[in-house]
């Protein structure tokens, strides 16, 4: 795969590429056995818009929201706005067993593990999913720069649909200006990159810069483990 070319493309052509990515994976499975992730992050954000454009304005598939229970209160809030505008049949998940227990943020291999893989690989089984659309980027974690748009997943098996892996951070804002989109306030304040509360701070160097830097260090063993 040439992702430079990719990369190169104007946001039209990775518009269409990525919608007919998340067309051809509803042909396949149809609606009622796919599901997209939203965070209230930005990058889930325009997944969620591109999912909208490749059906006609609506998002036919459940959408799962995470609930680790230390998410920004404007995260919950815009998540909350955005299922309501967008008429979205959310669903929120959480690992309530390992909340009794864990100390957020103290082991983040596990907590991400316990608080975020857990929950959604419990959702895929629940309702017998065969793919889920996930909003990663090449450009964003070394560990997700060698993604495919298909990445297959066991434990339970389904699929991973990676629509806008092409899609930089600078296109992704520039997406979200084209059609005008709300947005998480937390960015007009120097985020530039959301996670649970404990784990994001303001600004960085790169775009996940701020994030707790063992938690980015071990990012291969999470997706390995189920996470995103």
């Amino acid at each position: 795969m040439d992702k430079e070319r990719l990369f190169n493309w104007s946001l039209e052509q990775k518009e269409a590429e990525s919608i007919r990515i998340t067309r051809e994976t509803l042909e396949r499975f149809g609606t009622d056995r796919v599901a997209t992730t939203f965070t209230g992050g930005k990058d889930s954000l325009v997944l969620l818009h591109l999912i909208k454009q490749a059906c006609g304005g609506r998002v036919p598939v459940r959408v799962l929201k995470i609930d680790t229970s230390v998410d920004f209160k404007e995260i919950y809030a815009f998540v909350d706005r955005i299922s309501r505008e967008w008429n979205l049949d959310l669903h929120v998940v959480r690992n309530d067993e390992a909340l009794k227990t864990i100390k957020t943020a103290e082991d983040h291999v596990q907590c991400c593990y316990q608080l975020k893989a857990v929950p959604l690989l419990n959702f895929v089984r629940e309702h017998s999913l065969e793919a889920v659309f996930a909003a990663i980027r090449w450009d964003e974690q070394d560990a997700r720069k060698d993604e495919e748009y298909i990445s297959q997943r066991q434990n339970p098996d389904h699929l991973r649909m990676q629509p806008i892996l092409h899609f930089r951070e600078i296109d992704i804002w520039s997406y979200i200006r084209k059609y005008e989109l709300p947005f998480c306030e937390l960015y007009r304040r120097g985020y530039r990159s959301l996670d649970c509360e404990p784990c994001t701070g303001r600004g960085g160097a790169s775009e996940r810069g701020a994030r707790s830097r063992d938690k980015e260090a071990a990012m291969q063993r999470l997706r390995e483990m189920g996470y995103f």
